[in-house]
């Protein structure tokens, strides 16, 4: 396949933990043992996605399956925030094929972890149907804006993937604290936490495929003009 034509896109991670974040994942992969590779982290970090899925559907019978979710989190930060560090620190990147395989087992991380979800009894089955849509949605507008604009978002009004993992760690705390299912009041009605968090999430991942869809969109009318 032909190299010559390809340009690897301009990396934007604004978040708010990306500065630390970054500094910290460096000085993991300088000291990471040699048998240690991408590809291994990648598919450490689709594993824990996995593991992540089971542990919810758990925690619909026992409650430790909350915490084994904190920590298969905590394997998928590791893998999935390492694996593009170590091939840039060890100078081994290859573009095309780290950016398909990478985000192909973040597809399919996404659809097992909203699935075990689905099945924990801590989130209805919609809304995490559409949280899992949304999600898609705003992947499809990040690797269209990628190829087009030449820019790859990692991050979406200060949160990456590394805040969203910490949130949702948070919120497993709150319902292993708390027995039975924890309900927020809303307008006069009960809803189950993660319900309300999964709208949240939905709704925010929509307005901004929307805002960015609409800027990117603009933006390469005025870069193309007609004749």
């Amino acid at each position: 396949m032909p190299k010559a034509d390809f340009r690897t896109a301009e990396r934007a991670q604004l978040s708010f933990l990306s500065v630390i974040e970054k500094k910290c994942l460096v000085w993991i992969a300088a000291r990471l043992p040699l048998w240690v590779s991408s590809d291994l982290l990648t598919a450490l970090s689709l594993a824990a996605m996995l593991g992540a899925g089971f542990s919810y559907w758990l925690a619909r019978y026992h409650r430790a399956g909350l915490l084994l979710v904190i920590l298969w989190l905590a394997v998928n930060w590791f893998g999935d925030s390492l694996d593009g560090t170590l091939a840039r620190v060890r100078n081994q990147q290859r573009p095309r094929y780290g950016f398909y395989v990478d985000h192909i087992a973040d597809t399919f991380g996404a659809l097992f972890l909203l699935g075990g979800l689905a099945l924990s009894g801590y989130m209805g089955l919609l809304v995490a149907a559409g949280l899992l849509l949304a999600y898609y949605m705003l992947s499809i507008e990040v690797f269209l804006a990628t190829y087009t604009v030449g820019t790859f978002h990692m991050s979406f009004g200060g949160f990456g993937p590394t805040e969203l993992r910490l949130l949702l760690a948070i919120g497993n705390v709150a319902l292993y604290l708390h027995p039975g299912v924890p309900l927020v009041h809303v307008l006069g009605k009960q809803y189950l936490l993660f319900d309300v968090g999964g709208t949240i999430a939905m709704t925010g991942m929509v307005l901004m495929m929307i805002a960015a869809a609409i800027k990117h969109t603009v933006m390469l009318y005025r870069a193309e003009p007609l004749a």
